[in-house]
């Protein structure tokens, strides 16, 4: 893979400043922040009365403690723009999530944050390797998902030239990527399977193609589907974290010269870890739940936001804002088995290990006389599909996951090209156990 660590001159002063600085910063912006939520929201305007806290109770960065949470459900209820600190006219844009579970969560941005956000995304996509006059290929979907236009807007503002594929259409992003030669590649890692699997059906060596690296989020991702894309690339695989909630894509990123962990844009967004049961803050260095609050958004800042992912907070290496740890599951994804903790990105490490099976997979939960059941579908390598041999993997796999993770499951390893893919986040979870 080719070295694409950063030259001198190409980082921002802010991300090598001192601690003591950053910190004078965000405390700054924080004070802002909360006082313009208070002013322009009346949703804080009424919570924060409801717990006695006013703006002015801030006079450290710890005091942060004092004020109330925000989670989704507050964005639910205020929908659709009742989180709004400016007033409509003065919206650039709107996005939403799907709506699948509920009412969408609805976000907005003034002129002023999507240059914002497109600056984070410059500076995520440059730590990633990326490279004025690269060419980005982004797979990530557009419309009302964050994704595809953060990502475009952050590319254009780096100075690349964008191909703006979104999602879907595999057969036609393999046929872009020989012949548009793009530098990166901006998609969730498990549509990347889907593009690798087309590659290897219309006979390409995915390791003879353009891409240097490749920027993945959206979705949890273990370091082990790190290596299976890198091996069969020959490309740099890199972490990029977001939630629209927050801003969209470009809230922390791993750099490419270390891979260690995703560092926090702290300029723009300040992190916490709390205990995801009793929510109070935790030290850096413990795992816990991640929250978020906004430094610099101006039409919709979220004051302590709960995202439900689960990591910890450490050092920082490649640059001075801390980095969180990659996130490999949420609270709201994990399973109970009959009293084991479990979350898919533990059954994925285990389809890893596995040489005869494929990394494409979903779990089904079942019930069976009261008793949860876990079902693992999982498809065969075109070299190893006959019945035994897929026998073979269905029982490795069995005794991995009995072993590593602690629970008992039933395996069903299906013929190559059966298993579920996505053009976007992957469902990991089926859960039946309501119809039982």
């Amino acid at each position: 893979m080719e070295d694409l660590s950063p030259r001198e001159g190409d980082l921002e002063p802010i991300e090598t400043a001192s601690c003591d600085e950053i910190a004078g910063l965000q405390l700054e912006r924080l004070k802002w922040s909360l006082g313009h939520a208070y002013e322009n929201v009346p949703f804080y305007n009424e919570r924060f009365q409801s717990v006695g806290v006013h703006p002015s109770d801030l006079t450290s960065l710890d005091d942060l403690k004092k004020f109330p949470f925000t989670v989704k459900q507050d964005l639910r209820n205020n929908y659709p723009f009742g989180m709004f600190a400016v007033p409509r006219e003065k919206l650039a844009r709107i996005h939403a999530s799907s709506g699948t579970t509920g009412k969408p969560t609805v976000v907005g941005y003034t002129a002023n944050d999507i240059d914002m956000w497109a600056q984070v995304m410059a500076r995520s996509i440059r730590a990633s390797g990326g490279r004025p006059g690269h060419v980005a290929h982004v797979a990530y979907g557009y419309g009302l998902f964050t994704g595809g236009l953060g990502a475009h807007y952050g590319a254009e503002k780096l100075g690349c030239t964008v191909i703006p594929i979104s999602g879907g259409m595999t057969e036609r992003q393999v046929t872009l990527i020989q012949d548009f030669r793009p530098d990166f590649i901006m998609v969730t890692p498990s549509y990347m399977l889907s593009i690798l699997d087309e590659f290897r059906r219309v006979g390409l060596d995915p390791r003879a193609c353009s891409l240097k690296v490749g920027i993945f989020g959206a979705e949890p991702w273990t370091n082990a589907m790190r290596g299976e894309i890198e091996q069969a690339f020959d490309m740099h695989a890199v972490d990029i974290y977001g939630l629209s909630e927050v801003i969209g894509p470009g809230v922390a990123n791993e750099c490419v010269e270390t891979k260690d962990g995703l560092h926090v844009w702290e300029d723009h967004f300040y992190p916490e870890i709390v205990d995801p049961n009793t929510g109070v803050p935790l030290t850096d260095g413990e795992r816990g739940e991640l929250v978020f609050t906004s430094l610099t958004k101006e039409a919709f800042p979220i004051l302590r936001y709960r995202t439900r992912d689960l990591t910890r907070l450490l050092p920082g290496t490649a640059r001075s804002m801390r980095r969180m740890e990659k996130v490999t599951g949420r609270s709201d994804d994990m399973m109970i088995i009959r009293g084991v903790n479990v979350f898919p990105t533990q059954i994925e490490e285990q389809i890893l290990k596995c040489a005869g099976l494929a990394p494409h997979y979903q779990i089904e939960l079942t019930r069976d006389d009261r008793m949860d059941v876990m079902t693992i579908h999982v498809e065969a390598l075109e070299n190893a599909a006959s019945d035994e041999e897929r026998a073979r993997s269905a029982s490795e796999l069995t005794e991995h996951i009995k072993s590593v993770v602690g629970v008992s499951t039933r395996v069903v390893v299906g013929t190559p090209g059966t298993g579920a893919r996505s053009a976007g986040k992957a469902q990991r979870i089926i859960d039946n156990r309501a119809k039982d």
